[in-house]
């Protein structure tokens, strides 16, 4: 057979084992000029050989950052050893559509890369063989259970009626902010809440209209307080709000301003209109206090003050040396 004929018959062979592969498969000089389009991509990106063949990968792919992946190539070319790079890192070089678009719900097709180098007859790379990995299944999968993973974690912390931190989880973060304030003599605050009257609620309007007030109060803390400020659903009607960083008159002036707000809110459930008020104990973190558990008293018993001077205001526990104290 002559030597043409089997050179031809060669490439029809391998052309046949490309076309057949379920990845993608190019194959680009140091110019970045493609050379092979295998099947696959030519389906995915509706690009055919004979167009990209001959032609700069960037021209045709301008959305693929042309820096950063001539940076990742750099030492494919210089040192002969393969790239890996995985979905989580990138989730695609080639923005395609998804195989399935019916029983997917994913934008584009998540891909794993492989760059390979080619050496040429001398002995240094002057190709690459890039590889294209369809990874859309198992990358979806892994997103489910990492976002079922984040809903069962967030369920396990937060109270469910009002979206504030449950008990459990709210002691465990006070006892950790209580060790390294302690340690680092920073100022905290903490702020003990209570409805006013709030069995009185349930019984003249039914717990479901309670339940609505107690979500109304939750919602309140929210936007008086900040993000790095810990506030918990602390007992039926309760709550607790620890403020790092803040001296006693900064969460006098919070807890004033929650107050005036549950004053003067109404709260509407079915045919029911429901005013309430709230009372707060406030204490800051002293040195008196060796354990967790006596700030929380001292804030639950400037509470119990506050309850006890008519309800609807603040009190605030008395200091270490001062008067009552």
């Amino acid at each position: 057979m002559p030597k043409s004929n089997k050179v031809l018959e060669s490439t029809q062979w391998l052309t046949g084992i490309l076309s057949s592969l379920e990845m993608g498969v190019l194959i680009v000089n140091r110019d970045f000029t493609v050379e092979v389009w295998n099947q696959f991509m030519e389906n995915h990106s509706d690009i055919d050989a004979t167009t990209i063949v001959d032609q700069n990968l960037f021209t045709f792919f301008p959305d693929i950052h042309q820096s950063w992946f001539t940076r990742k190539c750099k030492p494919v070319f210089a040192l002969a050893t393969p790239v890996f790079m995985i979905w989580e890192q990138r989730h695609y070089l080639f923005k395609f559509d998804t195989n399935r678009p019916v029983t997917s719900n994913s934008e584009y097709m998540y891909q794993n890369i492989t760059i390979m180098p080619m050496l040429d007859d001398h002995g240094k790379v002057d190709k690459l063989c890039i590889l294209i990995y369809d990874v859309t299944d198992q990358a979806l999968n892994k997103l489910r259970v990492e976002g079922l993973n984040a809903q069962l974690q967030t369920m396990s912390r937060v109270d469910g009626l009002t979206g504030l931190y449950n008990r459990r989880y709210w002691q465990e973060r006070f006892e950790r902010e209580f060790k390294l304030s302690t340690r680092n003599k920073s100022c905290m605050s903490l702020m003990m809440l209570d409805i006013d009257h709030f069995k009185a609620v349930n019984d003249t309007y039914g717990h479901q209209t309670g339940d609505e007030v107690i979500r109304n109060i939750a919602e309140i803390i929210k936007k008086a307080t900040r993000e790095t400020d810990i506030a918990g659903r602390y007992g039926g009607e309760e709550f607790v709000i620890l403020l790092p960083d803040t001296p006693c008159e900064n969460a006098i002036t919070v807890a004033e301003r929650i107050r005036k707000a549950v004053m003067g809110t109404l709260v509407k459930y079915e045919q029911h209109e429901v005013t309430y008020t709230c009372s707060v104990g406030v204490a800051d973190l002293q040195a008196c206090y060796t354990k967790p558990q006596l700030w929380i008293e001292a804030a639950d018993q400037a509470l119990y003050a506050a309850k006890e001077g008519g309800r609807n205001k603040v009190i605030i526990a008395p200091r270490k040396g001062s008067s009552g104290g």
